[in-house]
């Protein structure tokens, strides 16, 4: 009988609640503050950028947070995501390991965003607002809130980060056939910007400043608002139909994970597989070991600090705590666009101080290699930020043949990259270099973190 390589869900098994990892930390998350006063934000401070519905999503601690049946029926277009058992991958590494990967890429946008996309634009419809802001990296993103807003006949205005505009044309091209419009960041339209480009009209841009125009934009019109596609509370919940798919599929491949890895940037596809995982740990489970794999880069949560800091570069956000870089720090222009990123999501950063999972930072050139072997063996080409994700399964799993363990690894491959081969191409010209961050740039960004009274 032949081995079963693909486990796929019923689209009434679509998962009807969110999970919330904050019903079961047994710390509390450290609290939001206001950038002027320092004090905890309240739901006021946030209604110029999210709607109610959101804020509360943003605070709550309840478990479990339905899904409104609306957004179910917009899921059902790519959800469930189908889970693989990686038969190729596990012969071309002669290793016991059992090796499962979470495809996400099946989505119109072909990330997992838009698991996060369509509930923001859905709830910002039911708020009356006619048009979001928002930033992105690499540009997955930007392409799926321009989907979410082309479904609900919300006006999208998307600021790209510019080494990623001009390196991802296609990706730009999707957004607007979407109907949305992205903008280079920095640019002109924005007090911000035009500072940034003032000081250094060749800038090639970051996500913290991309958020920073975004969020200048929305708080100009009441009839507009932001929204962020990873980092915030909410985004990471409505991720978490990942993970819960995820242990469905894994029951009908009667295994559960030892391991589990994703690639992180902000903290959204990690907390999406990751967060059930561990909530289910938490409550009296399974403990697996739960790894986060970020580019050398960029390293967050390997190499940066946890403290508060602003999530944008113009701090005009809350200030957050969280494992950062500097709210200052412009990362290199490796090609893994979503995983440029300053700061780590408050979530993510409090469970790896809590000690619930650990973090290892790989160089891109490994990361392609590691994404070329993947695809040469399972036949899909995954994203550059996904690469990441299998380098770390790989890694995994020559440990597992060296220590002669038969563990089953689970990752989160979260998008494909029909739209990064340029990315590929340098890297099989041999053009493909591995970035390495400025100790010093970071050294100075660190040196601005916003001081904050202990009490807090």
């Amino acid at each position: 009988m032949s081995k079963q390589t693909k486990y796929v869900l019923d689209e009434e098994q679509i998962p009807k609640f969110w999970y919330n990892i904050q019903a079961d930390l047994p710390v509390p998350l450290p609290p939001v503050l206001h950038p002027g006063t320092l004090q905890p934000v309240g739901p006021d401070d946030l209604l110029p950028l999210f709607p109610m519905s959101l804020i509360e999503q943003e605070v709550s601690t309840e478990r479990e947070i339905e899904i409104p049946e609306p957004v179910r029926d917009v899921f059902r277009l790519w959800r469930p995501a189908p889970l693989y058992r990686a038969y190729g991958l596990e012969k071309a590494l002669d290793t016991p390991a059992k090796i499962f990967y979470k495809y996400e890429g099946v989505s119109p946008a072909g990330s997992h965003k838009p698991n996060s996309a369509i509930p923001q634009a859905f709830y910002n419809k039911e708020a009356g607002v006619k048009r979001l802001t928002t930033e992105t990296g690499a540009g997955q993103w930007g392409t799926s809130l321009a989907f979410a807003g082309s479904l609900y006949g919300l006006d999208v205005e998307i600021f790209q980060v510019r080494v990623s505009y001009d390196q991802k044309p296609y990706r730009r091209a999707v957004m607007e056939t979407y109907g949305a419009r992205c903008i280079a960041s920095p640019s002109n339209e924005t007090e911000y910007g035009r500072k940034v480009l003032a000081e250094n009209p060749d800038h090639t841009g970051s996500l913290g400043i991309a958020i920073s125009e975004a969020v200048e934009i929305a708080a100009q019109r009441d009839d507009t608002k932001y929204a962020l596609g990873s980092v915030l509370n909410h985004v990471l919940l409505h991720q978490t139909i990942i993970g819960q798919e995820a242990m469905l599929q894994m029951e009908m491949a009667d295994a559960y994970p030892d391991v589990v890895l994703s690639c992180t940037g902000g903290g959204s596809n990690f907390a999406g597989i990751a967060f059930p995982f561990m909530g289910k740990a938490l409550r009296g489970g399974p403990k697996p070991r739960i790894v986060a794999v970020e580019p050398t880069a960029c390293p967050s949560l390997t190499r940066g600090k946890y403290a508060y800091d602003f999530g944008d570069t113009g701090h005009m956000t809350p200030i957050t705590k969280m494992h950062t870089l500097g709210s200052t720090f412009t990362p290199p222009g490796f090609h893994a666009g979503g995983l440029r990123y300053h700061g780590m999501a408050p979530l993510v950063s409090h469970v790896k101080e809590l000690g619930l999972m650990e973090a290892v930072a790989y160089g891109q050139r490994e990361c392609f290699e590691a994404g070329v072997l993947f695809a040469r063996h399972e036949g899909i080409v995954p994203a550059p930020e996904s690469n990441h994700a299998i380098k770390g399964a790989i890694e995994e799993a020559l440990r597992c043949k060296r220590e002669g363990k038969a563990e089953t690894i689970l990752f989160c491959l979260s998008g494909h990259g029909h739209f990064d081969m340029a990315a590929y191409t340098r890297y099989f010209e041999g053009d493909l270099q591995n970035e390495v961050y400025a100790e010093e740039a970071m050294a100075e960004a660190m040196a601005h973190l916003p001081e904050v009274p202990e009490a807090v």
